[in-house]
């Protein structure tokens, strides 16, 4: 691999690796930087500082003001996508001729550029985004947020179809593979890159059970609700919620009850602490796209581990959870599971599957071979 060099084109500054979507491009980079590969990293900005770190792990990083005009929102192309637009990140891809990682469908803008027609694109799939959108809509209570997921839905739709320009897919999750492959050639999977090396469970027993997630995003923000009225409402269990931003309907809701905690805006550190202590990661969710992160966090360094179908279907993680899907069945098997010590047996079994199937290593091989 010497002198193999790789453009990656991110959609947000990739550092600090603290949502979903950050994490898996930053390990990824990593992963790539570890092989010997040259990365010349592309980042849109809209928020979050330069970071040093990357330097060290890339030849070379460029940031590019992320075009957060609001009459794009008018666009026929996804406000995702058109956003995230720039000729002076065109000038610096055709400096030379090294293949390209688009990461999401959110920097594909360029994708069908007939500049880059010689070049070896791949397409980063994270999720079916229109289908997250959708669901995004059926989640939001604002009713000019839900018009905007709507119509960015509809556009998603219609401008995925720039994948047909990559020479090769790379789909996060088993299902979004296979729904890939029915509309392109050369769909690959490649599972999330993540902060994980060794599955470290502690023994013994937590006195508490957590949920953590990106509670600004609606999905999360319904999840977290459906726990505190529908099942921790029923059982005097401490919970906690920990994540970004909640809601006041969140925080109203967790306000009723004396043994449930919201721990809002900590650091990855401390959530990291949380998923190690718990005696149960609780983590259902009511939109089954791409792979979540924060259930792979839970299976390499969490004790028992909940989940809901949607959460694990088609994963290769099912064996991993106990899959509970409504409410009382979950409040049942959180009694039950809350005063067992952990079963240390349950540990060989996680690093057989998760070593095998969701590793880095394998995932970074499978990478480089596209490119």
């Amino acid at each position: 691999m010497q002198n193999k060099h790789l453009h990656i084109i991110s959609f947000d500054v990739p550092y600090p690796a603290n949502y979903g979507g950050v994490i898996d491009v930053f390990y990824k980079i990593k992963a790539l930087h570890g092989k010997g590969v040259k990365i010349h990293l592309h980042c849109f900005e809209y928020g979050r500082a330069e970071a040093r770190v990357l330097e060290g792990l890339c030849e070379r990083v460029y940031y590019y003001k992320r075009k957060m005009n609001k009459t794009y929102l008018f666009n026929s192309l996804p406000f995702v996508a058109i956003t995230r637009s720039s000729e002076k990140l065109m000038e610096n891809l055709l400096r030379d001729n090294h293949p390209i990682l688009f990461e999401g469908l959110h920097c594909c803008f360029h994708l069908n550029d007939e500049r880059l027609k010689s070049r070896i694109k791949i397409a980063r799939s994270h999720n079916i985004e229109h289908e997250y959108y959708y669901n995004l809509e059926s989640v939001e209570k604002s009713f000019f947020k839900k018009m905007y997921f709507k119509m960015e839905a509809k556009k998603l739709e219609r401008f995925e179809n720039v994948y047909q320009h990559a020479n090769h897919i790379a789909a996060i999750s088993a299902a979004d593979t296979n729904q890939l492959a029915e509309r392109y050639k050369n769909v690959h999977h490649i599972t999330a890159f993540h902060a994980n090396e060794d599955v470290r469970i502690m023994e013994g027993k937590g006195a508490f059970c957590l949920y953590h997630g990106n509670l600004e995003v609606g999905e999360n923000n319904e999840a977290a609700l459906f726990l505190v009225n529908e099942v921790f409402s029923k059982i005097k269990i401490p919970l906690v919620i920990a994540g970004k931003n909640p809601s006041s309907e969140l925080k109203e809701a967790v306000s009723k009850y004396s043994y449930i905690t919201l721990k809002a805006n900590i650091n990855t550190q401390e959530i990291d602490d949380l998923i190690k202590n718990a005696q149960i990661n609780v983590l259902p969710t009511f939109q089954a796209t791409g792979i979540k992160l924060k259930l792979l966090a839970a299976l390499y360094n969490g004790r028992y581990c909940i989940v809901n179908t949607p959460m694990v279907s088609n994963t290769g993680l099912e064996s991993l959870c106990s899959i509970k899907d409504n409410a009382a069945e979950m409040a049942a098997e959180i009694e039950t599971l809350f005063n067992q010590d952990f079963d240390m047996n349950e540990k060989a079994k996680r690093e057989s599957v998760l070593n095998k199937n969701f590793s880095n290593t394998v995932g970074v091989e499978k990478l480089m071979e596209l490119f």
